[in-house]
């Protein structure tokens, strides 16, 4: 089994789409979609929902003011600000701001009347779904809630035992944008990373750093250049900086209506159409193919 992983230094690229397209075109896929701060994917693919499990990735605490003596100790030891006095109450009255609160624990450590609970606190759900192309492995991260790192991480791990325990040929990866957490969640250990960026200024600059990224890891990687022909000149500076960084140029492909029409059709971008579009990623894949 390879796993394949669709990255890009910054979101709107078309990682995504690509993304979808590749699974349409590989040999027993098995699908992930570890962007899950944003996911997107199940808009194309259209997943029936087999699985359905609960995602804790940390815990909050919360002070029973029953046993709480009102000593203070709590807000004392709290580097990030998250035990709050209560000003109006009649005695002093501490509770813990559950959006200040990071989850570390020391003040449940501390507390001399232990009447600190430090409970796993739910962040979000993730997926386990059948669809048209093959399983699909997918999450959503509740609002404002963090530990997406750990959620990607779940999502691949099991994702891979899927493929691994069914005899799938590929895993295709939709990683998460830019170059923080969870993108390293996205890549660690996979056989091969695709970096989709697209001919503009911020494009480039992020694609170096994203290659950056895959080379500090010792990744296999290279370069997709969606929207190719919208300036052709950003193009070449990219085609020509990247084998000059000893990037591999997996191919172009060109501007097309296509891929934001067959989102509203909830289609891929192959399914749609049969243009030139669907040719350039065709060779794309093909080109990832002879990589591996």
């Amino acid at each position: 089994m390879k796993e394949i992983v669709v990255i890009s230094g910054k979101g709107g690229t078309g990682k995504t789409s690509i993304t979808a397209a590749f699974a349409c075109l590989a040999n027993s896929p098995v699908v992930a979609d570890c962007d899950v701060d944003a996911a997107d994917l199940f808009l194309v693919l259209e997943p029936t929902i087999l699985k359905e499990e609960k995602f804790s990735g940390g815990s909050l605490a919360k002070i029973r003011q029953e046993q709480c003596t009102s000593c203070g100790t709590c807000m004392e030891v709290c580097r990030f600000d998250a035990v709050v006095e209560d000003e109006q109450s009649q005695k002093r009255q501490f509770s813990i701001d559950p959006v200040a609160c990071e989850g570390c624990g020391v003040c449940a450590y501390f507390c001399p009347e232990c009447a600190i609970d430090f409970s796993p606190v739910v962040n979000g759900v993730w997926f386990v779904s059948d669809t048209r192309v093959g399983p699909m492995v997918h999450a959503r991260l509740g609002i404002a809630e963090e530990n997406s790192g750990k959620l990607v991480t779940l999502v691949r791990n099991e994702a891979k035992k899927i493929a691994q325990n069914n005899g799938h040929d590929y895993l295709i990866v939709d990683g998460s944008p830019g170059i923080g957490c969870p993108v390293i969640a996205s890549i660690t250990g996979a056989d091969f990373v695709v970096i989709v960026t697209e001919p503009t200024v911020s494009g480039e600059h992020d694609l170096d750093r994203v290659h950056q990224l895959t080379s500090h890891f010792g990744i296999p990687a290279a370069v997709c250049i969606n929207k190719a022909d919208i300036n052709p000149e950003m193009t070449g500076k990219i085609i020509e900086q990247s084998r000059h960084k000893g990037i591999t140029v997996a191919g172009q492909i060109r501007y097309d209506k296509a891929f934001t029409k067959a989102q509203i059709e909830k289609e891929t971008v192959l399914e749609y159409t049969d243009s030139a579009v669907a040719d350039d990623i065709k060779k794309v894949w093909s080109s990832i193919l002879k990589q591996l």
